[in-house]
């Protein structure tokens, strides 16, 4: 555990010096009449500004079909690629937009999928969310439940992953993180008592593009769990699962 920790925590600490290094941001500019700017990423969103035709925008992200732009005034809002797709480059041709694929496997902002496993023996369903800061780091935040034959639990993480080489449609990548667990032993048990402790992990894993959004993901970590009793408790977790990127 604590020669997995090390290694994930210095891979981790190198590449947050790339997470606060951002790229410019690409501008165009409109040919269509205007340009609809609505207040969140769908058509349910009401249209609160237009920017006229031979105005500039600039592309700060993208979320599936929706681009978020903010133009010279510094109104910011979001785009559908449809419109989008009718901007001009700098160089006076048409943005060109391709839908998610490959080649944004390793580039992707965000992530959600659900995994299953064991967690010490018992049986574990997670779902996961995170947030990447760049190409090689991200934020995680997993909520579990736990089924196992004498207790059930949940728990909730939060951590780092860092990915070494996102241009492979393969990724290995290391994890690091903390969180809670609760565990309510079954009422069969005599003599048992709900408790709550805090927990630590390190891990490795390994995530591979399968098509369009879509991905499969494996991970295997070791837990500390910090106990209020003299020892703490160590249990290792393994889980596989789906996930899709946007």
């Amino acid at each position: 555990m604590k020669q997995l920790a090390a290694c994930g925590l210095l891979l981790l600490l190198a590449s947050m010096t790339a997470a606060g290094a951002g790229s410019e941001n690409l501008s165009v500019s409109v040919a269509d009449p205007y340009l609809e700017l609505r207040t969140g990423p769908g058509r349910g969103f009401p249209v609160f500004h237009v920017v006229e035709r031979g105005e500039t925008v600039e592309v700060e992200t993208r979320r599936t079909d929706w681009f978020q732009v903010k133009d010279a005034k510094g109104h910011e809002g979001w785009v559908h690629k449809s419109q989008m797709a009718e901007t001009l480059l700098p160089a006076g041709v048409k943005l060109e937009i391709e839908d998610p694929g490959r080649e944004d496997f390793g580039s992707h902002k965000r992530e959600a999928g659900l995994l299953v496993g064991d967690f010490g023996g018992a049986n574990v369903v997670a779902v996961y969310g995170a947030y990447s800061f760049n190409e090689h780091l991200a934020a995680e935040l997993a909520l579990a439940h736990i089924l196992g034959n004498f207790s059930d639990g949940q728990y909730l993480t939060v951590g780092l992953t860092h990915v070494p080489v996102p241009e492979w449609r393969i990724q290995p990548f290391l994890s690091i993180g903390t969180g809670v667990i609760n565990v309510q032993p079954k009422a069969t048990l005599a003599g048992g008592e709900a408790r709550t402790d805090q927990v630590a992990y390190a891990g490795i894993g390994v995530r591979a593009y399968v098509a369009r959004r879509f991905m499969l993901r494996g991970e295997y970590k070791e837990y500390v769990i910090f106990t209020d009793r003299d020892d703490n408790e160590e249990d290792i977790e393994w889980k596989i699962g789906f996930a899709f990127f946007f």
